[in-house]
């Protein structure tokens, strides 16, 4: 009996399949996707208006406490020959304050004592690039006998910024053009479009570490900085 039901659902089944008759599907090809990729660069120029300095005190003394009461009354005159030359208090920063001993060796190599060193280091901020030389000797006349990494830059670079994705643009849509009269194509209409700042970072100018004397005002050269932009554009071919 349970033999002749499953025969007979299976007959039931095959009806079913063939009432149905034969299914077709018809799915239209997609057209390929021609396009064309380009990349261009825009640059931008600009003179420096700000600079970054680090100014230091560097002491020495026979006990810890000496060579920090000597570092304080200099670092204090270095400070106020800072503010008398225009930086203001919020353009001062403190990096550094060390205080470290020396052991000092004998010619025959053994130790003969000790002496501390201390140093206090501010990173001063200079927004006045015009007087930058003057204050340079100002605060070695006051005691400064380190001055490390002067760096340039811009304070606000927004503009430039502007300009050289412009010039990216232009630069890229040029060579898009290009290709295409030389390949014998025509260009769609724009697909995508990327670009990637490169904003320079400060540039240095070192001055070493160390004291040393200047018979006239500090010769200061900003130079220039350049901005660059890189821009990517995605064109359909028609």
């Amino acid at each position: 009996m349970r033999t002749k039901f499953l025969v007979f659902a299976v007959l039931a089944f095959a009806l079913v399949l063939s009432a149905c008759g034969p299914t077709t599907i018809n799915q239209e090809a997609q057209p390929v996707s021609r396009t064309m990729n380009v990349n261009g660069v825009g640059t931008a120029y600009l003179t420096p208006d700000i600079a970054y300095i680090y100014i230091g005190v560097h002491n020495e003394g026979a006990t810890a406490t000496e060579a920090v009461d000597a570092n304080k009354v200099q670092t204090k005159a270095v400070l106020d020959a800072l503010k008398k030359a225009g930086v203001a208090d919020k353009d001062l920063r403190t990096t550094n304050f060390s205080i470290y001993p020396s052991q000092q060796y004998g010619p025959d190599g053994t130790v003969i004592g000790t002496i501390y060193m201390v140093d206090n280091t501010v990173y001063v901020t200079v927004r006045d690039l015009d007087g930058l030389g003057n204050l340079l000797d100002d605060t070695i006349s006051a005691g400064a006998n380190s001055i490390n990494s002067i760096q340039f830059d811009v304070a606000d670079k927004a503009a430039a910024v502007k300009e050289a994705r412009a010039n990216g643009v232009v630069d890229a849509k040029t060579q898009a053009q290009e290709l295409a009269d030389a390949a014998g194509i025509t260009l769609g209409e724009i697909q995508n479009i990327s670009y990637y700042d490169n904003s320079p970072y400060p540039v240095a100018d070192g001055k070493g570490g160390g004291a040393f004397a200047a018979d006239s005002s500090v010769s200061i050269q900003p130079g220039q900085l350049t901005i660059s932009v890189s821009v990517s554009i995605t064109y359909a071919i028609k």
